[in-house]
């Protein structure tokens, strides 16, 4: 492993948001890190003002049409130009534009727009030519962002594909216990590594303080203490311990261990221990079960857990979701058989005022399950400094590099180290903190590799290097190379097809550790699917892991580390509570390997650093002023365009001087320009006024909308764009499919074409009337997504504790 000195160590942590640095180059963490502050999320507004050489431009919120490999963006925009002195005029914009997104922030970058034809409807043909013109020359001088929230809602009508998974559908060994309980997972045969200054050894491979004294087991679990002969058990409670245990080396992170010795009777019940060898799944009650009926459904949940289980009437079956996987057993004693792809029509049905409600999000078919799949296909984006990386890769193996072979391929992966090397062919290719590097030898020097060969996007998900085959490189420059990554890499991924798609933690796979048996073994883990207490978050598009009836060191397995350089163990913990989306603690992202402190707006190049690495488009640079009353930014194009924004305190943002009017005029396929009003109806912009749209036509479309939206949860497969038309990915992707999401949006018009028109005052085409309510949709949408979003931001959902190091 990394040679890593003093303090440093491998970290563990409830969640990984992504936000991380090597455990190379990683910074020393002081053991009483305060929480930062959480603040909401702050996205920009809409409609944007912008003042240039005396001309007033409103610009109201792109409607999307397209989102090409969540890269090239294809929009309309209705807009209002107003010269000095002079009467606004009203058209539509259609563009085309370069994206960079950041998924951890939430945010959108929109750059190097192309207008592909602007429409001025009132105007004389004459004075309509002189508009387009200035369109093309103004319009692609501007640089903003929009929330991802707005894109994910806008993404539901564009057929866009999805990246899905062949995972292992394999139930996991499920334990349940209706009294206090604990699982200890020591990783395959004990790996036991000798503690400086005494005759203690330590089991490196679990996620617990367990030692050996050569005769018994130690375990410590909170202030108790546990002693067995064997790790099968039985373990009981005990006062007396081997003197040697007093004797742990002082700020080598057995601090904590040290404050349980000697130890005190605690008179707390002792925790039955569960012991596995391989990843398992607790059900732990308090009591007996006790279970809640859910309104409107056969179901009932489980009340006196943290697990998500649930009983469905008449049949009795009992369904518990892990790692965003149903599975389904006559009884809570199994057997137990994977059930996502056959829930009961009843779970689509959970009311979002039930306590079971956060469940949704892994039931096929849902809104909920919808926004995230969208999520987890935008890729995260960064221009990389060649030269700034290059000089902090460096890659340590146990011994000489091995490698073996990575199956149904032609390549093979270095086992002996925690990074990710496949070697292809003669050369090797080493996926580190996000970005690709090339070498002709698997210890270096590395160099950013301009293009990964094509071969390694089929290694299959039965590898553990799988991860990688979610980072892509382009645009590679002399100096900077563009790079960028989806969930998949940060181990979410998408599964599902004819009933519909959901996100879920890990492939599925179990990856046997790597392990060492010399004078001081080496054992080098890989992530878990189970085991591991993985929940969903909504607010990061990311799954927090570990609870503390796997341990107290976060992702079980992955706490133990081995210094090579120096022959020394290490070991890192953090207490933690895996529900919500968002950590005050350090965080590790087992299938990346990094960690850090971290809080919300972290992501994996966030970890590089500025001189590294740009988060969002090299063409524009982003510098934020922060203070009590808010975020004041400045953009600088390529083009020579400047921009300013301000970001308030309480969420509200707009661009230069202030909101203008509403967010309710949209741009229609005919090529006018159109208001909703309150009450859902609607007026098209003649000749300087606005015109009623057939009143009947909008007040009836809106309650027909509300209608619908009276059982968000039903009829929603369509959204999951999954149901037919499943392909191979044209990407070479291996055992992955690319679904084609979504029904499409009325009437689209291809880009670089002009609409056809009608003449002003003429009534408005039903297919125009279609897509104005579909942008209406999710326009309120949009607006819905970044509440729910602020309100999470502000929340700050999981709260981690502190940390000791070792």
């Amino acid at each position: 492993m990394k040679e890593l000195k003093g303090n440093v160590v491998l970290a563990m942590t409830i969640c990984f948001l992504g936000g991380a640095i090597s455990s190379s180059v990683a910074q020393k963490v002081s053991a009483t890190t305060s929480k930062p502050t959480s603040s909401p999320v702050s996205f920009p507004s809409w409609p944007r003002v912008f003042d240039r050489n005396g001309v007033h431009l409103v610009v109201y919120q792109p409607q999307l049409k397209a989102w090409q490999k969540y890269r090239t963006m294809v929009a309309d925009t209705a807009i209002s130009v107003t010269d000095k002195g002079q009467k606004p005029i009203l058209g539509v914009i259609s563009w085309r534009a370069d994206t960079l997104a950041n998924v951890s922030a939430q945010t959108v970058y929109v750059n190097d727009i192309v207008v592909l034809d602007a429409r001025f409807p009132s105007l004389s043909p004459a004075q309509e030519a002189g508009m387009k013109q200035r369109a093309h020359q103004l319009y692609p001088t501007i640089t903003f962002t929009i929330g991802l929230p707005r894109m994910i809602a806008s993404l539901e009508k564009v057929n866009e594909p999805v990246r899905t998974v062949a995972a292992n559908t394999q139930a996991p060994t499920i334990l349940v216990s209706t009294a206090p309980a604990m699982v200890l997972l020591v990783d395959g045969k004990p790996v036991l590594a000798p503690i400086q200054g005494t005759t203690l050894e330590y089991v490196v491979n679990t996620n617990w303080d367990l030692f050996f004294d050569k005769t018994d087991y130690y375990l410590l679990n909170g202030k108790t203490w546990l002693k067995a002969k064997d790790l099968r058990g039985p373990w009981t409670a005990t006062v007396k311990l081997p003197p040697d245990i007093g004797k742990l080396p002082a700020h080598q992170n057995w601090d904590d261990v040290l404050k349980a010795v000697p130890p005190v009777p605690s008179g707390q019940v002792t925790p039955q221990v569960l012991f596995t060898e391989k990843p398992a799944e607790l059900i732990a009650f308090m009591g007996k079960p006790v279970y809640s009926k859910i309104p409107g459904t056969s179901l009932s949940y489980a009340t006196n857990t943290e697990n998500k289980v649930f009983v469905h009437q008449p049949d009795g079956q009992v369904y518990v979701l892990i790692s965003g996987r149903w599975f389904r057993a006559a009884s809570l004693a199994g057997p137990w058989t994977y059930a996502s792809d056959s829930l009961p029509g009843d779970f689509a049905m959970i009311p979002r005022s039930s306590p079971a409600h956060d469940v949704l999000v892994s039931v096929p078919g849902t809104q909920e399950a919808s926004d995230a799949v969208l999520l987890s296909q935008v890729p995260t984006t960064a221009v990389v400094n060649r030269a700034a990386a290059e000089a902090q890769v460096k890659v340590s193996y146990a011994g000489q590099p091995q490698f073996d072979k990575i199956e149904t391929t032609t390549l093979s992966y270095a086992v002996n180290t925690p990074d990710k090397v496949i070697r292809v062919g003669d050369l090797y290719y080493l996926c580190f903190q996000g970005v690709w590097f090339i070498s002709r030898s698997p210890s270096g020097p590395w160099k950013t590799a301009d293009s990964v060969p094509q071969i390694i996007y089929t290694i299959p998900p039965s590898s553990p290097m799988y991860n990688v085959t979610y980072v892509i490189v382009s645009n590679p420059t002399p100096t900077t190379v563009q790079t960028s990554y989806s969930s998949g890499y940060l181990g979410v991924f998408v599964i599902g097809a004819a009933v519909g798609a959901t996100v879920v933690y890990g492939t599925g796979y179990y990856y046997p550790p790597y392990v060492y048996w010399g004078p001081h073994p080496v054992y080098y883990p890989y992530p878990y699917t189970y085991g591991v207490a993985a929940v969903y978050s909504p607010y990061t598009g990311a799954y927090g892991v570990g609870r503390a009836v796997y341990g107290p060191y976060g992702s079980a397995g992955s706490a133990g580390w081995y210094n090579p350089t120096t022959g020394t163990y290490g070991h890192a913990v953090t207490t933690q509570n895996a529900y919500g989306g968002h950590t005050y603690a350090q965080t590790y992202n087992p299938w990346t390997g990094t960690s850090a402190v971290t809080s919300q707006g972290h992501n994996q190049y966030s970890q590089w650093g500025s001189s590294v690495v740009t988060n969002g488009d090299n063409w524009a640079q982003a510098q934020h002023v922060t203070n009590s009353n808010g975020t004041a930014g400045s953009f600088q194009t390529s083009k020579g365009s400047a921009g300013a924004g301000y970001s308030g305190a309480n969420g509200n943002s707009g661009f230069v001087a202030k909101d203008a009017n509403n967010n309710n005029v949209y741009a229609g396929a005919d090529g006018n320009v159109y208001k909703k009003d309150s009450s859902g109806n609607w007026s098209k912009y003649d000749n300087g006024s606005w015109t009623p749209v057939d009143p009947s036509t909008g007040a009836n479309q809106t309650r027909q909308q509300k209608q619908n939206s009276a059982s968000p949860n039903q009829n929603q497969s369509s959204n999951l764009g999954s149901q037919s038309g499943n392909t191979p990915s044209t990407g070479g992707k291996g055992s992955d499919q690319t679904n084609s999401r979504g029904a499409g949006r009325t009437s689209p018009n291809q880009p670089g074409q002009s609409p056809a028109q009608t003449s002003p005052g003429s009534s408005t085409s039903p297919g125009t009337m279609g897509q104005l309510q579909n942008d209406s949709r999710s326009r309120s949408r949009g607006d819905q997504l970044e509440q729910m979003q602020n309100r999470g931001g502000a929340s700050g959902g999981a709260r981690g504790g502190s940390r000791r190091q070792r």
